[in-house]
């Protein structure tokens, strides 16, 4: 063995040898520190809740580790030896540091905890996200949760910005940066007010009829508006919006003023439909579904609060 912590290679000179090949791990420190408090080995070994056996062997092993004898034993108990007092009090400081370190860590971990920044597409945060943020209030009450609702786009630059702890988007796939899971489906439906003449229609409708009618649309960059787009990409492409509307609020007021049809989410129209304020209309050879996804930036899995509503998330229809 070198200097330092340092071995000689075989020609290849000094090698770095790991700092805790060296040092023994805190729990050996301290079953040392309980023999020297409380002057028994069997009584550290009780006080560690180990059994005296794997106490001994623990001691043994660091005193082979370190080179010295620590501990002698005798039928009345057990003292450190001079080199074992001096070790325990080595042994005292690294114990002190390791626990400042873990209050630390506990102080990070419950500052982690105390805050969740969310951010989600129009349609999840208007429709979805109230009844998972009750109830992960109901098991996290001490979480402060901030939302950010805007499209799929936004919630994209907000977890790559580092703003947001979990995001949640509609597109056709996971943008770029970012990691993500299925939580669920959904599927858009063409609607239109109740006198609109397609409701009188006896046949669905064509894709390519629809891609050729100025809509009422949520704007570019919107998970919906993606899938619609590509899903007409081959039958000519969307004919220019008669307007786009940057929330799906505002698109389905506007249908009902009979301004136009629309292309939204069943999640968002299932109460106009019931109501029929809107209606739907078929369309033939055209497929509208989409998954619903959690994000988050790549290589950065949620904890905390996050974590336990992406669990809460799961099984979303």
């Amino acid at each position: 063995m070198g200097r330092s912590g340092y071995e000689e290679g075989a020609g290849a000179g000094p090698v770095a040898v790991s700092l805790s090949h060296r040092v023994p791990d805190l729990g050996a420190l301290e079953l040392l520190l309980a023999v020297a408090r409380l002057g028994s080995l069997g009584r550290a070994a009780r006080d560690r809740g180990i059994s005296q056996p794997a106490a001994s062997s623990r001691i043994r092993s660091m005193e082979r580790q370190l080179g010295v004898a620590l501990v002698e034993r005798s039928p009345r108990g057990s003292r450190l030896t001079d080199a074992g007092a001096l070790v325990t009090d080595w042994a005292r400081r690294v114990v002190e540091a390791a626990e400042a370190f873990d209050a630390g860590a506990q102080a990070l971990r419950g500052q982690r905890d105390s805050r969740l920044r969310v951010a989600a597409s129009m349609t999840i945060a208007e429709y979805l996200l109230p009844g998972w943020l009750v109830a992960l209030r109901a098991e996290l009450p001490g979480t402060a949760v901030s939302l950010l609702a805007g499209n799929s786009s936004a919630v994209a630059e907000r977890l790559l910005a580092g703003a947001a702890d979990l995001g949640f988007v509609e597109g056709l796939q996971v943008p770029a940066g970012l990691d993500g899971a299925v939580i669920g489906h959904d599927r858009l439906l063409v609607v239109a007010a109740p006198s609109h003449p397609w409701t009188r229609r006896r046949s669905a409708l064509t894709p390519a009829e629809l891609a050729g009618t100025p809509l009422i649309l949520r704007e570019r960059g919107s998970g919906t508006r993606q899938v619609l787009d590509a899903a007409l990409a081959g039958h000519g492409g969307l004919a220019e919006p008669l307007l786009e509307l940057a929330s799906t609020t505002a698109v389905k007021a506007a249908v009902v003023s009979e301004a136009a049809p629309s292309v939204l989410s069943e999640l968002a129209v299932g109460e106009e439909l019931s109501a029929r304020r809107l209606v739907e209309i078929p369309v033939s050879g055209l497929r509208l579904g989409r998954d619903l996804r959690a994000v988050w930036r790549t290589g950065q899995r949620p904890v905390g609060p996050a974590r336990r509503l992406l669990g809460l998330t799961r099984g979303t229809s």
